[in-house]
């Protein structure tokens, strides 16, 4: 794990759900280079992580607020991005995709777009036109329902940079592809 960051929310320490979803981040995301722009941010303790105490969809909307907020007021160099775990709520991938899509109509609402991005993941996550059990919907398969906040000026920087992010969801399913349901599950079985 990185050193620990002075702008992450105070949890408890161990907390379960996050340690769930930063050893995906680790074994996963990062263990395959499923994101090659995630190491950085992660090593250098900018990632913000935040363990949603929401109860409804109002509460967490509230929640994403203030962490676009929280971005704001905070340069790159302390804190990049956040990523909200939602352990609470969004279990069902349909209400989870109707938050995301109402989330996304409010940064446009609100103008934060142009200025921050969401992606997104979940435990069930499909893309569309994918079965169900495809192995390449597990590159956004996170152990609990999750918003990243993504700074746009963070993803111009790597665009400038000359990476080719239009290759990475291609190459990642090649990668889930020839891991495979088994070896997507031995990733985890230190858990």
């Amino acid at each position: 794990m990185s050193a620990v960051n002075p702008h992450r929310r105070a949890h408890t320490p161990g907390d379960p759900a996050l340690a769930r979803c930063q050893a995906w981040l680790e074994r996963a995301v990062i263990g395959l280079n499923l994101c090659p722009y995630a190491r950085a941010p992660h090593v250098g303790g900018r990632i913000r992580w935040v363990l949603s105490e929401a109860a409804n969809s109002d509460a967490l909307v509230e929640e994403l607020l203030r962490e676009l907020e929280h971005l704001r007021q905070h340069d790159t160099a302390e804190v990049e991005t956040t990523l909200l775990v939602i352990p609470r709520l969004l279990a069902d991938f349909e209400d989870y995709l109707d938050l995301l899509h109402a989330a996304e109509a409010l940064l446009q609402a609100l103008g934060y777009a142009g200025e921050f991005q969401l992606a997104s993941f979940h435990p069930d996550y499909r893309f569309e036109g994918a079965d169900a059990d495809a192995v390449e919907n597990c590159s956004n398969r996170s152990p609990l329902p999750m918003l990243h906040v993504l700074r746009e000026d963070s993803i111009s920087r790597i665009v400038d940079a000359g990476a080719d992010v239009e290759a990475i969801p291609e190459r990642n399913q090649q990668r889930l592809r020839e891991l495979g349901h088994e070896g997507w599950r031995r990733l985890f079985d230190a858990d």
